[in-house]
């Protein structure tokens, strides 16, 4: 008879519970690497390489060869990291060049560790998770992308850096008593220009200012005369002119910007459609740096948006209600062509942030608020497009006034933009134009579904009487 000691029970005991909670081995070959601006910590499974499997290395350019050499020695394949700021990006696509399928995962995925942190226990941590499959890769956009997202984002800071200069302009002249930006509607327009550079010319006599005034500024004559009569400050003036030459420069660098992002989507419509891209167009500008052909509306590509987004989408979607070239410019920055990469449109809305972060614990509902995060470009550009058919006398314009009153204007705002999203994803991926109902159709739908719930609620109140 096999007698075992109570010791030797326990053991076995806890080899059986061990073997029952494991994590399966999903991906064998994985590395996990904890991304920092000075240094970066990569650790491997253990037993694959001869030495220490955790190891530092340096952030310049022959660091990150040699963490690319030795995941190869190590037989790597698969390698996780999170999104620290920009400082994955050099190295992310490192790897990606090297063929390690690259996943780049949110930091709040991964940070449950136990024990003292640091380090190297933070890369251990990464790579077990990553090793058991419990990280989900986030969106990386395609190199052509990639640029197009740069260029557009610095497009962005320029028109930002210019609005700043112009506030700037106003103060000054807030600051001598000069209320003309208060009496044309806008000072960087042909008037005020105009204004402006006779102002730093040395005019100083408020009537002779009249002969700069377009004829379609619609303020009296007189009160523009009021307007330009102030204290004419040294120091203002200086700040003035300081401000105004910024404002040309940024106007000139935003020319330049627009040029280059031109030419990107020119490669992305020859990559899309097997042709030949066209060369950079040669753009001319006036002495003060603007464009000898002005823009149709401010802060518009001074090229034919829509055209080049038909060609590389094979759809048109400005179609869409609300959405604007700069804003499908946006987006298709940010998201690029292929959005098969978000499996369904509800993926796609919910990597907007646009649908609520439902939280169920014991089978109930506890909370459904969106996630506190600061929204990308193209939720901006969703969020923006449903601002703006607010007030139109179409379907989604009903739809935002009908959500509006279910539940205040940013719910509003939040569900059509998740609509137009969808569209705009179903659009893309499928190829299909935008064919909503008319407003007549639309009406009478929505007329016989009030009537519907009108007489189930009058079939209640029957029951309840009889």
């Amino acid at each position: 008879m096999n007698f075992m000691s109570k010791g030797q029970k326990n053991t076995e005991k806890k080899q059986g519970l061990k073997e029952i909670v494991q994590l399966p081995l999903v991906n064998a070959n994985a590395a996990g690497i904890d991304i920092g601006d000075t240094l970066h910590v990569v650790a491997v499974p253990e037993g694959c390489c001869n030495g220490s499997y955790v190891r530092d290395f340096g952030t310049f350019t022959d660091d990150l060869l040699a963490i690319v050499e030795w995941l190869t020695e190590c037989g790597i394949t698969t390698v996780a990291m999170e999104s620290t700021g920009i400082y994955w990006k050099n190295l992310g696509m490192l790897l990606i060049e090297r063929g390690f399928e690259v996943y780049l995962v949110n930091a709040r995925h991964t940070r449950n560790i136990s024990g003292k942190k640091n380090d190297q226990s933070d890369a251990q941590w990464i790579q077990k998770l990553h090793s058991c499959g419990l990280l989900k890769n986030c969106f990386l956009p395609d190199d052509q992308t990639d640029v197009l997202r740069t260029l557009v984002r610095h497009r962005r800071n320029l028109i930002r850096d210019s609005s700043t200069t112009v506030l700037r302009m106003q103060k000054a002249l807030e600051l001598m008593n000069l209320k003309i930006h208060t009496v044309i509607s806008d000072l960087m327009g042909k008037t005020g220009r105009a204004m402006i550079e006779a102002i730093l010319s040395g005019e100083r006599q408020a009537e002779n200012f009249l002969s700069f005034v377009d004829s379609r500024i619609k303020a009296d004559r007189s009160i523009i005369v009021s307007s330009l009569k102030g204290n004419w400050r040294e120091e203002q003036l200086f700040l003035l002119e300081q401000n105004y030459t910024q404002y040309k420069f940024f106007q000139t660098q935003l020319v330049q910007c627009e040029q280059k992002i031109e030419y990107q989507l020119q490669q992305m419509h020859a990559r899309n459609n097997d042709g030949i891209a066209e060369p950079e167009k040669e753009i001319k500008l006036t002495p003060t740096g603007r464009l000898f052909n002005q823009k149709k509306t401010k802060n518009q590509p001074f090229f034919n948006t829509q055209a080049y987004l038909k060609g590389i989408h094979g759809i048109d979607v400005l179609d869409i209600y609300g959405l604007s070239e700069v804003s499908a410019l946006e987006i298709l920055s940010e998201t690029g062509t292929d959005l098969l990469k978000w499996p369904s449109a509800a993926h796609f809305a919910s990597w907007l942030n646009l649908c609520p972060n439902n939280k169920i614990s014991g089978g109930k509902l506890i909370s459904s608020k969106l996630q506190r995060k600061k929204p990308n470009a193209a939720a901006q550009a969703f969020r923006m497009a449903a601002g703006g058919v607010q007030n139109s006398n179409h379907l989604l314009g009903h739809f935002f006034r009908k959500m509006k009153s279910k539940g205040g204007y940013k719910y509003a705002i939040v569900a059509t933009a998740r609509k137009l999203a969808c569209i705009y994803y179903k659009m893309v991926t499928e190829k299909q134009s935008f064919n909503p109902l008319n407003n007549e159709e639309h009406l009478q739908k929505q007329k016989k579904v009030r009537i519907a719930a009108l007489e189930k609620a009058l079939n209640a109140l029957k029951l309840q009487v009889a």
